[in-house]
Formats: structure tokens, C-alpha cells, sequence
């Protein structure tokens, strides 16, 4: 391609990100404040040694994810598992605007609107636009949405619908994988997951070194 068509479609491009990204504001501006300060979120995750007087180890395990679980159906994480091919926003996990949907890989569909459209390397505040460079929907086999936290435990657990990861990369993902981070750190105007991802981390390996049972709901 010569460079008078590259710059030409690189103008372009760019033309539809600003169109988009000005669409897309007055919703984020409405719904999450964005001129105002990173929220705090009040909410502390309990540390994993509260639950040590718990002697039998799978009502141990069972205690451990339910506390990890505020952080996983929090809307933070949520809003990227939906149940649908649609992912919600906000904390009151409105339907995303624009319309998006799932598309190959997570994201976005092919001819469509592509998750990287908006959303780039970081958040952009100023538009209340969320950001980080592997922004993506979950597989449709990660679908949390309308699932209890039993259920969802069952699925975390599941090779086959998980990606593959044994519990030790289970573990490892959720305590250090940058996009689960993100739910800590998710810009103006949004409440943060509860506690701090590495506590979160530590209530899912203690979860799995005590036999990483599931709740029965």
C-alpha cells in the first residue's frame, strides 16, 4: 500500500474513534461522573486468617471463595462476563453503549465495532472511557451473569471452560493477571471491587490449598 493511501486511512480511522469516542461521552458522563475523583470503595475483603478457626477444610474452602466472591459478582467483573453477547456497564450494569457485541476472541465483531475502538491503554477520564491494552469480553464459556456463586466456582474450576488453567494458574490469574487488576484500579466515577486484588489473590489461593470446594448456591 503506498503511503498517501496509509496516512489516508490512518486519517480515517481516526476520524471514527473521535466520532465514536464523542458519541459514546454524554452516556459515560451521565452514568458515571466522570469529572469526579476516583471513587474509594468502603468495602474491605476479610484476610485469610479470620477463617483459620474453621476446622473442617471444605466449609474452610467454602467460607474462602464466598469472600472472594464479592469481588467476582462485583460489577467490575461482571460487566465483562455477561450472559449474553453483550457486555453491560457502570455499576448499575446498564447495556453497553454503543451497542457492542462479543465477536471472535472477545473483541468485537469483525466489521463491527472492536473493543480497542474506545477503549485504549488506559483510562481516559475525561470522557469516562475505561482503558487497558487487553481490554476483552470473557469467553462465552466464562459467562457469569444470572449464575449463582456456586456455580460460577464450578465453572472457574472447569478446563474445560476455563482455558485450560490448572488451579495453580487459576490462582496466579486472578492475583496477577493486569486485566483482573483493572476491577482495583477502574477510573473516575466507578466503584473499585472490594479490598485489594492482592487480597483477593490470597483468599483464592488459601480457597484452593484448602481443596477449593464450592458453595452448593
Amino acid at each position: 500500500m503506498s503511503a498517501p493511501k496509509r496516512t489516508l486511512l490512518a486519517l480515517v480511522a481516526g476520524s471514527i474513534a473521535t466520532s465514536l469516542l464523542a458519541f459514546a461521552e454524554p452516556h459515560f458522563r451521565s452514568v458515571a461522573d466522570a469529572a469526579s475523583e476516583p471513587m474509594t470503595n468502603p468495602q474491605a475483603l476479610k484476610p485469610v486468617s479470620e477463617f483459620g478457626n474453621i476446622k473442617d477444610q471444605n466449609d474452610r474452602a467454602v467460607a474462602l471463595f464466598q469472600e472472594a466472591g464479592r469481588v467476582i459478582q462485583s460489577p467490575r467483573c461482571m460487566n465483562c462476563h455477561p450472559a449474553t453477547e453483550r457486555p453491560t456497564q457502570t455499576d448499575k450494569m446498564l447495556p453497553h453503549q454503543p451497542l457492542v457485541i462479543r465477536g471472535e476472541g472477545g473483541v468485537g465483531a469483525a466489521g463491527g465495532l472492536v473493543c480497542s475502538t474506545c477503549h485504549r491503554e488506559t483510562n481516559f477520564d475525561a470522557a469516562g472511557v475505561p482503558g487497558n491494552p487487553k481490554w476483552s469480553l470473557a469467553p462465552s464459556e466464562m459467562a457469569w451473569q444470572e449464575k449463582s456463586l456456586g456455580q460460577i466456582c464450578v465453572q472457574i474450576k472447569d478446563k474445560q471452560r476455563n482455558g485450560g488453567k490448572d488451579i495453580a494458574e487459576l490462582v496466579k490469574h486472578m492475583a496477577e493477571d493486569e486485566l483482573v487488576g483493572w476491577g482495583w484500579n477502574p477510573g473516575a466515577g466507578r466503584m473499585p471491587a472490594p479490598g485489594t486484588q492482592k487480597q483477593f489473590g490470597e483468599l483464592i489461593k488459601a480457597w484452593a490449598d484448602a481443596g477449593a470446594a464450592c458453595p452448593k448456591s
